[in-house]
């Protein structure tokens, strides 16, 4: 059963009073957002909680401790209490309240946090001229480069650091479970496309020691998941096939047992789906599978990962590309079927992730 505000909830509306006050938290979201990155940044709520057990801590002994002046202490905490960051009991003393506590310690929130900081930030002041060009406007903060993608192997290291952990956060974590879903047919040969750094082809090769990975991706992808490959010794076991999806007519080559897509597919727009989908079945066999993994916005369970994905989609729009998003297992399922496959099985994976797996349709 999906956790979901039942209608009746969602169709009862807000008093006057909460809704202004919904408003403004809106209207100021981007100074809640920094006050949280510099009370982290300062190790403010890690003294916070650290001195919990004390019955919290007064602003002059934080000031004190981390070298701060009172004022600067008092400004960030004055508004993190009344975002409900932090509580001040009546000893002045400020304590870290649950918020708080998974801003500063739960591992997805502070990726999440971290990719917003040093990935979308800057870039996503630029969100309306975005929308209105159908272009990445907002990527010329990070660099200078038609796609994210073609620059990623080149961002600086604080900003490719908060990229990967981002993209690897909602891929990781299921590879073992996803693992068991490809080699449920011992497949031979497996083109990875989108591979990026080559965790993907690596852990296959740990997975299986028969298995032989192509990945195909862009260049600069390539050269970091050549380093990769080289540093766990399959070498002899991982090669690469450099692509443009972006090209005219882009080709793969055949002879594929599996075709591998993790959280690939949502870097482009429908069009250009149906155009890495058709060359696809070009290259693809009667036996040969296509496992596509996705996390789609209409499958989550909770709404806070429903609110991520939908968030990401404004990435893509303002940094990525311009033009693609998180989809709805519906659309991407109904261009899979345009381009000539057939969904043999549907599978849940992991808490946010969708596999499909596809064959090619006999008329193609």
């Amino acid at each position: 059963m999906r956790n979901r505000i039942n209608t009746e909830e969602q169709k009862k509306p807000l008093r006057a009073i909460d809704a202004i006050q919904e408003a403004q938290k809106i209207a100021f979201a981007p100074f809640v957002f920094q006050t949280t990155v510099s009370l982290k940044k300062l190790g403010v709520l890690d003294f916070i909680f650290d001195n919990d057990k004390d019955g919290g801590v007064t602003i002059h002994q934080i000031s004190k401790e981390l070298s701060l002046s009172d004022y600067g202490i008092g400004v960030l905490l004055e508004i993190a209490e009344s975002s409900e960051i932090v509580s001040k009991n009546i000893g002045d003393k400020y304590q870290l309240t649950k918020i708080g506590y998974f801003l500063n310690y739960n591992k997805t929130v502070n990726i999440n946090l971290n990719f917003t900081q040093d990935v979308c930030y800057k870039g996503l002041f630029h969100l309306n001229e975005s929308i209105k060009n159908g272009k990445p406007e907002g990527l010329k903060e990070l660099g200078n480069w038609k796609t994210i993608y073609e620059g990623l192997s080149e961002l600086n290291p604080k900003a490719q650091n908060s990229w990967f952990e981002f993209d690897h956060l909602y891929s990781d974590e299921v590879f073992e479970e996803a693992l068991k879903v490809v080699f449920t047919k011992q497949p031979k040969v497996i083109f990875d496309i989108g591979g990026n750094t080559g965790k993907f082809a690596i852990s296959s090769c740990e997975y299986n020691e028969n298995v032989h990975v192509k990945i195909i991706d862009l260049p600069g992808q390539l050269n970091m998941a050549l380093l990769n490959t080289k540093e766990h010794a399959f070498e002899n076991r991982i090669s690469v096939y450099e692509i443009d999806w972006l090209k005219e007519n882009p080709e793969i080559p055949n002879g594929a047992d599996t075709i591998w897509m993790s959280q690939f597919l949502d870097c482009f727009d429908k069009e250009e789906i149906l155009k890495i989908l058709k060359t696809c079945v070009k290259s693809m066999g009667e036996q040969t599978e296509l496992l596509i993994m996705e996390t789609f916005t209409d499958r989550q369970r909770f709404d806070n990962a429903k609110f991520v994905l939908e968030a990401t989609s404004l990435y893509f729009t303002a940094l990525a590309n311009g033009n693609s998003k998180m989809y709805k297992s519906k659309e991407l399922i109904e261009l899979i079927e345009t381009a000539g496959l057939y969904i043999t099985d549907d599978i849940n994976v992991g808490e946010y992730h969708t596999i499909l797996v596809c064959k090619k349709s006999k008329n193609y």
